[in-house]
């Protein structure tokens, strides 16, 4: 691993892991990756992690559509999918460009760091 301090990686992959909006996979793949750091397995892991972390994190525009949806209402409520659209549009229009979730904001975080992660 490059110049990051583990521990500040560790405490930004615990974050994700514990976010109750992190889907299975990225869970799954953020806690192999703790387990594997400082062992011959780390490079895989974090190879694994960051190809995970780039397919499940969200984009700004899929949560305000998602929030406006159907399937969005059935899943957040009716009242909640209005309250995360409006947060939602609110966002973009401050230039926010990653979904407003928990799991996607600390997502955000660790894609910003990636290649100081993997290739210093």
């Amino acid at each position: 691993m490059g110049k990051l301090n583990k521990n500040e990686l560790t405490q930004k992959v615990n974050a994700l892991v514990n976010a109750s909006s992190c889907c299975p996979e990225l869970k799954e793949s953020g806690k192999y990756l703790l387990n594997a750091l400082d062992t011959k397995d780390e490079k895989t892991a974090l190879l694994s992690f960051y190809k995970e972390l780039a397919e499940d994190v969200g984009t700004i525009d899929s949560i305000i559509a998602f929030s406006a949806s159907e399937t969005g209402e059935k899943i957040f409520g009716k009242e909640t999918a209005k309250a995360v659209n409006k947060a939602a549009i609110e966002a973009k229009s401050k230039g926010e460009t990653y979904c407003i979730c928990e799991a996607c904001q600390a997502g955000k975080e660790l894609l910003l760091i990636k290649d100081e992660v993997l290739y210093n």
